[in-house]
């Protein structure tokens, strides 16, 4: 599959700004700034940038507890993000849904979620929404390796079988459920060969490269649109932090962690852009410093930005 070139920067623009805003959200939660948790993703920016990457504005993704990267690829506002993660009514849910809850409609982001495999389901719902109005918009469903031992994985899934619908499932396998490995909550070798059991595509495709990503992605995301319903596709990742800041990390060993981080996804595709002569190195350079500026804003937001009254907690709910 040939990319274009504008393409090609836009995944790097993208894949450096989740990385940024990431590191930068570590820094505030550890200084105190941001309450609540936060779960980052760092590490695993490829599986966003390239699946999304084919995704119209009016086209939905539905996310996970570990979900800032998902929004950023979608086209979310990192101020607005930031905000919300500060608990300031300025951010997208008003400063009351946090880090595990941010969502924006307006762009297709049906909300993060941090009860494990919620959102199967509800991205099938979207699919069927789709095929009701006559729209070829599709839904991508980012879920964890934990979540395929969910319930709601087979019922979401068989179900978008079943009526062929238009939502592309995709399974970011960074080798953990929290602290449970994979080699004990699976006895497959692969989360994507359970695909056969729906009768739909499954595909494995390695997560810490955005091209290999881009190109199952698109295969996937044209069979939906095209009627022809979904794919399962699983992205082999891995997380370079703890499951959440201030995880102790002790179910995972230093060399462990220390051979994946030689698989960054953002330094090998600078290096194979640079290779492919799509960029000089001053202009990656140029790109880092732009999505570092840009952190820098957002945090200036959100810390200037007022926390809601305590009487609108009573708004935008349902009675």
């Amino acid at each position: 599959m040939a990319i274009a070139k504008e393409k090609l920067i836009w995944m790097f623009r993208t894949m450096t700004r989740i990385r940024r805003f990431e590191e930068r959200v570590a820094r505030e939660f550890a200084d105190g700034n941001i309450p609540g948790s936060v779960h980052l993703y760092i590490g695993e920016e490829a599986v966003a940038t390239g699946a999304i990457a084919h995704l119209k504005k009016e086209d939905y993704i539905m996310s996970t507890h570990r979900g800032h990267g998902h929004l950023i690829a979608k086209g979310g506002e990192t101020d607005k993000m930031m905000a919300e993660l500060f608990a300031k009514k300025t951010g997208y849910c008003l400063g009351k849904g946090g880090s595990m809850h941010i969502a924006n409609l307006d762009i297709g982001m049906l909300g993060a979620a941090g009860i494990v495999g919620s959102g199967i389901p509800i991205a099938t719902g979207a699919g069927l929404s789709a095929v009701m109005r006559g729209t070829d918009q599709v839904t991508i469903a980012f879920f964890g390796d934990g979540a395929s031992n969910i319930g709601r994985f087979h019922e979401g899934i068989n179900l978008a079988s079943v009526w062929c619908l238009p939502v592309v499932f995709i399974c970011e396998n960074n080798l953990y459920a929290v602290s449970v490995p994979t080699s004990c909550s699976l006895n497959i070798p692969n989360v994507a060969d359970r695909a056969v059991s729906y009768g739909i595509p499954g595909v494995v495709v390695d997560g810490m490269d955005v091209t290999a990503v881009y190109e199952a992605a698109g295969e996937a995301v044209a069979r939906a649109r095209n009627g022809q319903g979904p794919t399962l596709i699983e992205a082999k990742t891995y997380r370079f932090r703890g499951h959440f800041e201030g995880d102790s990390g002790a179910y995972r060993t230093k060399e462990e962690i220390e051979q994946w981080m030689t698989k960054d996804p953002v330094n090998l595709y600078k290096a194979k852009l640079l290779e492919m002569k799509v960029l000089t190195k001053k202009q990656t350079e140029d790109i880092d410093k732009e999505a570092l500026a840009e952190m820098d804003s957002a945090v200036k937001f959100a810390l200037e930005s007022p926390f809601p009254e305590p009487e609108e907690a009573l708004e935008n709910v349902y009675s």
